[in-house]
């Protein structure tokens, strides 16, 4: 694994974050998580970030081929995507690729939001955790 001060060590750790402008037209920007060495008497450091506030999470199995049509994220959330692949669009028309190990940061609770499909013969497995209208990703 190496040690934290390699220089590739903890490089392309990203988010998608997917957000509503003033005029309510969804937009993504990639974002590097907020990586500190953390160090523990027990063990080697490692790179962290901060601890999150979150309200509740769970888990959702889509079915291949399901798709929903234009609607903002009903709460702010974090989505992981553990297995399957999908597509999703902000209404500037911008699309990104959902695959596994991706992490999306949905914060377009309002104007037009987003749409998605699931490509693939796999069901589109991720888990959802919603966070405080408040709380920052880093």
């Amino acid at each position: 694994m190496g040690n934290p001060s390699d220089a590739d060590w903890g490089t392309g750790t990203s988010y998608l974050r997917l957000y509503s402008d003033q005029k309510g037209e969804s937009h993504f920007e990639d974002v590097e998580f907020p990586l500190h060495e953390l160090e523990s008497q027990s063990s080697p450091p490692v790179l962290a970030t901060p601890f999150q506030e979150a309200t509740h999470h769970g888990l959702r199995i889509v079915p291949p081929g399901w798709e929903r049509d234009w609607a903002p994220a009903a709460r702010r959330m974090i989505a992981i995507y553990l297995s399957g692949e999908g597509e999703i669009e902000a209404s500037d028309g911008d699309v990104r690729r959902l695959c596994p190990g991706m992490v999306l940061l949905a914060e377009d609770t309002s104007g037009r939001g987003h749409r998605v499909k699931l490509i693939g013969d796999e069901p589109v497995k991720v888990m959802h955790i919603v966070l405080p209208d408040e709380t920052s990703m880093g």
